[in-house]
């Protein structure tokens, strides 16, 4: 099979868009001349049916090593979740070289940059919008999409949106397991995979994995976990 085309219009290595977002990661790159402190590219392959949206790279995780979720601890959670489940192949070492492959699932974030304390803004949500948009259109196969938060939730309503797909008014709540049927694809809406979610019992292990056998039946599977 030939390979398929990536989504175009990704933002650049020094995307201007955002002035905050630039100085903190001009502030960064002279810190740490060895992260990669850019703008973190989505991961997965394009004909994907599930599409996961995350807030932002973390600092230093995704921020850090160039590969979203990679490097703290919401990769661990995440992609262990997403292995027992069918959804990645090899082995997380939380690191981009580690071999870990994506099948049938694509990563994305709202906001493409590290932002100062994990918070984006509403106007850099605004500015990244258009990338996250223009992946939603290349993702030809989309089923299921499912946003860690609740901003990442509203983000994902609004790129759709921008595809034409109808979102009910008024807008859908976010709720951990909250589910908004839009007809060619449903939405599912999870507590971020977070240290600090994780740590207080606001998301479990338990939770995660319902989140995950869930979507495969959204998928009209009767595979689940497969580990």
């Amino acid at each position: 099979m030939a390979a398929m085309a990536r989504p175009s219009g990704k933002p650049g290595r020094d995307c201007p868009r955002c002035p905050r977002l630039v100085a903190f990661r001009k502030d960064w790159r002279a810190r740490e001349p060895g992260w990669f402190n850019a703008p973190v590219p989505s991961f997965g392959p394009i004909d994907a049916r599930l599409l996961i949206v995350g807030l932002a790279p973390g600092l230093q995780g995704a921020n850090r090593t160039g590969r979203p979720f990679t490097g703290d601890y919401a990769g661990d959670l995440l992609y262990r979740t997403l292995l027992d489940y069918g959804f990645a192949t090899g082995n997380y070492l939380a690191r981009p070289d580690d071999g870990l492959a994506l099948r049938d699932a694509w990563i994305a974030a709202a906001v493409r940059c590290a932002p100062p304390d994990n918070r984006p803004t509403p106007p850099e949500f605004a500015t990244c919008r258009p990338f996250l948009a223009r992946e939603i259109a290349a993702l030809e196969n989309l089923r299921v999409v499912l946003a860690l938060g609740a901003l990442a939730f509203r983000s994902v309503l609004e790129a759709l949106a921008r595809n034409g797909v109808t979102v009910p008014r008024p807008t859908p709540n976010f709720a951990h397991g909250a589910r908004v049927d839009l007809g060619r694809v449903t939405l599912l809406g999870s507590y971020h995979v977070s240290r600090q979610n994780t740590n207080t019992g606001r998301l479990t292990p338990a939770m995660f994995d319902a989140v995950l056998r869930r979507i495969r039946r959204e998928m009209g599977e009767r595979r689940t976990r497969i580990s």
